[in-house]
């Protein structure tokens, strides 16, 4: 990013916040087993967004009321220096986002001591680390369990609308990890082979992305239970007739985010049965597309999904009665029990630390009914949002049994046909998308397949 990027959007954030004291505290080095070996280290990506200080160790302010913008930290010793290397100074590094004064982590308290005694209000986000917990604590003297009640709302939701209307410069930087994504992802169809292990494929996804210099934008979902959402885990050997479904995305090195999922085969082809529940999916996917244009709630589109797949159950035998019903009652969520997308930039999913009510939902309040809980953005689209689309088809042996015997949506939900489906697993596929002033569009240069043509092509 330029100079003037930051600049403007501290400029930007000040005017929308009009007075006090706003706080931002950067990540730091956090031992896996010990001190000196670490977890990957990521920082901030609200402090990325304002400072672009990629590295460990930092807190800063914007005091509008004082009209100053501090970025505290400490040098490094020639002790670290010899471990790590000489690196430019504090000062010289926040030059390169417009900032000249720095001064040393310890004045941070001081300063922070300061403000409150001249009344100042002191805003900042809420902490989703144990140390800022802390660190709050120490600087502001509240307790770790009252900060996120005491978070400064207004704050938030500057933040919320500044980081969810994205800029051509970030959105360059997105096409550029979902570039590197569908590399990925194609890595894995080549990969994924009768007699393999989750864990090979795995690593050819993870050899694609960071042979080229990038990194994962979050942990990779490598599996042949695909009705499991979130399986990290990668245990099993693949068998020909199975489903294996990838879900990773890339960060470029601006730590913008691409995320992606792909369901293929571990044979040649699907069988059948997975076919025709492969382009169901692909109608319902479709239907969500169809239904975003600015101005449209997202959850427009997620209904969109909803109802195909409802659509296509009951052309199955699975579901019966009105399919829109079904749909907006819930029973859809026994195939669809997650959302169709979140927010997409910094975060893979954006801003959720922030909270959802404030990033995808406009402060409006959300459902707590299964299914349409897990949907991340239900607000207004406008130009600018970046987000996903990965509706899926899951058949989850648990949830099954846990509403047939709890009697739940016996209007709509054919039970004993749909035990012979238990072990299908699931399947989804997932692109990211802008929206233009004029409508969406598919956000990367590359292709990632999609089609059963495509699935089948990139398996060769």
């Amino acid at each position: 990013m330029n100079k003037s990027t930051y600049i403007q959007r501290r400029a930007e954030l000040k005017k929308r916040l009009g007075s006090g004291l706003l706080l931002f505290l950067g990540n730091n080095e956090v031992g896996m087993n010990y001190a000196d070996n670490g977890y990957h280290f990521r920082q901030d990506s609200s402090f990325l967004y304002y400072f672009g200080g990629d590295y460990a160790g930092l807190a800063a302010i914007i005091d509008i009321d004082e009209d100053k913008e501090i970025i505290f930290g400490n040098e490094l010793t020639i002790d670290d220096i010899v471990w790590m290397g000489y690196q430019p100074t504090i000062r010289e590094k926040s030059e390169k986002v417009g900032i000249s004064e720095t001064m040393p982590l310890s004045a941070l308290s001081t300063y922070i001591k300061n403000a409150q005694t001249k009344g100042q209000q002191i805003h900042f986000l809420p902490p989703y680390r144990g140390d800022h917990k802390v660190w709050l604590q120490e600087l502001l003297g509240i307790n770790p369990a009252e900060q996120e009640e005491k978070a400064s709302i207004p704050l938030i939701l500057a933040i919320a609308d500044m980081r969810n209307h994205k800029s051509e410069e970030e959105i360059e930087c997105i096409e550029r990890a979902v570039d590197m994504s569908v590399d990925m992802h194609l890595a894995a169809y080549k990969a994924a082979r009768p007699g393999v292990t989750e864990a090979y494929v795995a690593a050819a996804v993870e050899h694609a992305v960071h042979s080229q210099g990038y990194s994962r934008s979050f942990p990779i979902i490598a599996t042949t239970h695909g009705q499991t959402l979130h399986q990290h885990k990668f245990m099993n050997t693949l068998h020909e007739g199975e489903i294996f479904l990838l879900d990773a995305g890339a960060e470029d090195d601006l730590h913008y985010a691409g995320d992606l999922s792909s369901s293929m085969p571990v044979g040649d082809r699907f069988t059948e049965q997975q076919e025709i529940i492969y382009n169901l999916h692909l109608r319902s996917f479709q239907a969500a597309v169809d239904a975003l244009a600015p101005g449209v709630p997202f959850r427009n589109a997620h209904m969109a999904a909803a109802i195909t797949i409802c659509e296509g159950m009951k052309e199955l035998g699975l579901m019966k009665g009105d399919p829109k019903d079904a749909a907006y009652s819930g029973a859809y969520a026994m195939f669809f029990p997650c959302g169709v997308g979140h927010m997409m930039g910094l975060d893979v999913h954006d801003m959720e630390n922030l909270g959802e009510k404030y990033v995808g939902y406009d402060n409006e309040p959300k459902s707590k009914q299964f299914g349409f809980k897990s949907l991340r953005l239900a607000r207004k689209l406008e130009p600018g949002f970046v987000f996903t689309i990965e509706p899926g088809i899951y058949f989850i042996p648990e949830l099954i049994d846990k509403w047939k015997a709890e009697k739940q949506f016996t209007d709509f939900i054919c039970y004993d046909k749909l035990e012979a489906w238990k072990n299908f697993s699931g399947l989804r596929n997932e692109l990211d998308y802008l929206i233009t002033p004029d409508g969406a569009r598919v956000l990367g240069h590359k292709k990632k397949p999609m089609t059963l043509e495509e699935v089948y092509a990139a398996r060769e």
